[in-house]
Parts: C-alpha cells; structure tokens; sequence
C-alpha cells in the first residue's frame, strides 16, 4: 500500500486561529510551512472530515504556505454539524474567499480529494483569477449519476455484503431511496436511531474507499464521534445536490482554461468512478489526467501520494 516516504516529514502548524465568517460560523484555520512561500490550501473531504495532520505532507515546507480549515460543521469549527444553519456550498466558497483576503494572499492553489475537490472546482470556477494551479484527486461533481452509484446501488455490485450493512438500518419502506431514506434517520428524535444510521453510512464508505480492504480504515468511519458529523453533513448536502445544477462543474469547467491542474484518480475508484475525472479532464483546458491502475479512492492506495508529491513538486516554483 502507501509509503510514508512519498511524503514529505511531520511538520506541525506554526499559526492556528479561527476566521470570523460573521454570519455565527467560526471557522478553525491553521498554517505551516514558509510564511513567504507560494500559497496553497488545502480542502479537506466528506463534507465533514476535517484538517487531517498528514495533508500538510503533501507539501515542500521551504517552498510552500500551507494553508488548512474546518469546513463549516467539521473539526473544530462552529457551531458543529448539529446545526446545519447557514452550510451550503456557496457558503464554504464564501468563507474560502474571505480566508484568502483575511492572510493578504493574491492568488493561491487548491488541493482537494474526493468532496475536496467538489469544493476546487466550485471555488476556482467562481473566482478563477485567485487561483495559480489546482491538484484534485478522486473527483467528485455531485451528479445525480454520482450519487446513484454510490447510495442507489451501483457499487452494491461490487461490495454485497457491505451493501447489505448498509441498507439494514432502512425499513423497507425507505429503501428504493437509501439517500433520502438516512435523511429520516438521521433527523430521527431517538438518539440510538441517529447514531445507528450514521455509523451504516459511515462505514460503507470506509468499506468501499480502498482498492484492497482495510480494516483500519473500517474503523475510522465506524468510530462515532467521526460518523455522525460525516453522515449529518453528507446526507445535508448530497439530498440538495450541493446546491449545484446538474453537471454544472463540469459544464463550467472551461472557465479553468489558462490555470494548470493535475487530476490524479485511481482506476477502481468505487466511491468516484474515473469517469468523473475524465469527464473534468476533456472539459478543463490544459488538465492532465494521471489515472493510476492499481488504486482506488483512498490517498494512501497505491501510487496517490507519489503522485500528488509529484504534482505539488512541479508547481512549488
């Protein structure tokens, strides 16, 4: 699986605060690396996961700015994911905006995996000039077509049993629609209801994330405490659509023309299917799509990180 040497060492924040967004949110922000080196941010995945300590890896910390944040409900951010006030797409792109002009940066580039990148493509579709290069991996547009795959059972093809664990907390009744169907739970008044649901949610994608299974990665989504912001705050936006058009990332894709990007996806992503990327890819001018063929959605399967370094390392200058 993954080598840790294709990152770069530990290196621990050197500034951490948090961004008034001055609607009740606070969002937690931290920094590493050169202060005066070419800035980048990173965004995170689920919605819900949070600053991961070995996102800032990614990076050469002589010659990069890092940037990270807690989406609105994740991490330590606030209010928490039991309240979804005033949490939409547009509004994470707001806050994206407002964190750049409150660090003084002119232009910066995004890294973003999985719902990470849902949120480069939307921000850099938004403000296209703010932005010097973009690093996707796992890409995700929230198409319909996407989220039937995923919760309608496209990828119940390839895992059954999990599919079966997945389902279970439904009655029969939600069950033609597992999306809206965890919605219901997940809004249940009984506390064992939500928490039941939000860890069967949870735990199908850290079942079905790895190109190999790992039990690890099982019980990271299957921990509660994890499980019930990334099920509340996914089932949030994905019965919305993300507040997006259909296809609207990859309709407006041309308007990234004239910004370099590397997607890197794994050839049996089951929770992205490389559609998505390649998709991206033809839409985005001057893109390069490096699709691996022993990997799948986790950044830690074979040949993503060595990818990723690789892309971080060729815009560092």
């Amino acid at each position: 699986m993954a080598r840790m040497d294709e990152l770069y060492p530990p290196i621990a924040p050197r500034a951490e605060g948090f961004l008034e967004t001055g609607d009740g949110h606070r969002i937690r922000c931290q920094e590493a690396g050169n202060p005066a080196g070419k800035p980048v941010v990173v965004l995170h995945g689920g919605p819900g996961s949070g600053i991961a300590p070995m996102a800032r890896r990614h990076f050469d910390p002589s010659a990069y700015r890092i940037v990270l944040f807690d989406q609105r409900g994740s991490g330590q951010s606030t209010p928490d994911a039991g309240d979804l006030t005033a949490n939409t797409l547009w509004h994470l792109v707001a806050d994206m905006e407002l964190l750049r002009e409150r660090l003084g940066i002119e232009r910066w580039q995004l890294f973003g995996g999985s719902w990470g990148a849902t949120l480069a493509l939307a921000y850099a579709e938004t403000h296209p000039s703010r932005v010097s290069e973009i690093i996707l991996r796992g890409v995700f547009t929230v198409r319909q077509s996407e989220l039937d795959w995923i919760y309608r059972g496209g990828a119940a093809h390839l895992f059954p049993r999990e599919w079966e664990a997945f389902l279970a907390p439904l009655p029969a009744s939600l069950r033609d629609d597992p999306l809206s169907g965890y919605a219901v739970l997940l809004d249940d008044p009984a506390e064992d209801v939500r928490h039941r649901a939000a860890v069967a949610w949870s735990t199908w994608e850290g079942a079905t994330v790895s190109v190999l299974p790992q039990e690890a990665f099982v019980r990271q989504y299957a921990d509660p405490a994890f499980a019930l912001t990334f099920a509340r705050l996914a089932v949030h936006y994905f019965t919305r659509g993300a507040w997006l058009d259909d296809g609207q990332l990859i309709r407006d894709a041309g308007k990234l023309a004239g910004i370099p990007g590397v997607i890197v996806q794994g050839r049996y992503d089951t929770v992205c299917p490389p559609v998505t990327a390649y998709e991206v890819h033809r839409a985005w001018p001057g893109s390069e799509l490096k699709l691996l063929e022993g990997a799948g959605h986790a950044v830690t399967d074979p040949g993503v990180l060595a990818a990723l370094r690789a892309a971080t390392d060729s815009f560092r200058e």
